[in-house]
């Protein structure tokens, strides 16, 4: 399998997205956004028509599209307070709108669009290599540096005001930060599945993790366990990466709650044991 060098490319791109997607994941489940991800993967699919129609490099415009739509639906979240869901609702509509017209107005349109739908191994060249890259650098430096503040701003942003916290500006580079993941994630697990590589591992870590540090370690490694996984049986077994990654992390998912949920009555039968066993004393 590493005979070829798209393998190489693909394991590296894997990498780089295993080691901050999974991050971001947590803290969009923590922040009540988990549909923001889905919502621009939706709109980047618009970029990606954009650019095909236009003739443009189909991955620069929706790379540049996401971050554009991060900023409005935080613009709009900010508009609709009451109403958290619909600035989600707006911006997928609109996207999905967007792209289905751009589909129907080009011929070639629909074989370009399958590998942005699904993700292909082979489509990650050189330069979306680079750019996963530096998206992740740029995403690992923000949670380092800006651990504290957005981990105040994560639970409750008036308190997080209170203390000092810029909570605009801080909110709108998380959302420019989760359109940039979401643009670059899109070669390899595909737009319709981009959501899956940040969601499932969070899930699965928050589900298990006895704190905030422990849920960020578990779900970088399921979520590196997963793309490794799934990149290796999309290859011998010739499917979709995208689907093959989600499906591997879904199952360590529902492996992970069905573990918790034998663990908890297994703790509770011990309880009840010695319980009963000290009241016959």
């Amino acid at each position: 399998m590493f005979a070829y060098e798209f393998m190489h490319r693909a394991f590296w791109a894997g990498t780089f997205l295993g080691l901050s997607a999974p991050v971001l994941g947590v803290y969009l489940m923590l922040r009540r956004q988990v549909l923001m991800a889905d919502t621009l993967s939706h709109v980047s699919l618009a970029g990606v028509a954009l650019g095909t129609f236009m003739k443009w490099n189909p991955a620069m415009t929706g790379f540049a599209v996401a971050i554009a739509a991060g900023l409005l639906v935080e613009q709009l979240r900010r508009t609709y307070r009451t109403y958290s869901e619909v600035p989600v609702a707006i911006m997928m509509t609109s996207g999905l709108a967007f792209a289905v017209v751009l589909m129907s107005l080009g011929t070639n349109l629909s074989k370009s669009f399958s590998s942005y739908l699904f993700g292909s191994i082979v489509a990650v060249s050189d330069t979306q290599l680079r750019l996963i890259g530096g998206v992740a650098l740029v995403g690992l430096l923000f949670f380092a540096l800006l651990r504290r503040p957005l981990y105040n701003l994560t639970f409750d942003e008036e308190t997080a005001a209170i203390g000092g916290v810029r909570v605009g500006p801080l909110s709108f580079a998380f959302s420019v930060l989760t359109g940039m993941t979401v643009a670059a994630a899109m070669p390899v697990v595909g737009v319709l599945l981009v959501s899956a590589l940040m969601v499932l591992p969070a899930a699965l870590a928050l589900r298990i993790a006895g704190g905030f540090l422990s849920a960020i370690l578990i779900a970088v490694a399921a979520g590196l366990t997963g793309i490794y996984g799934g990149l290796t049986a999309s290859y011998y077994i010739n499917t979709p990466p995208g689907g093959t990654i989600a499906l591997i992390l879904l199952v360590f998912l529902l492996t992970g709650i069905g573990c918790k949920r034998l663990t908890l009555i297994v703790r509770r039968g011990s309880r009840r044991h010695k319980k009963e066993k000290g009241s016959y004393k």
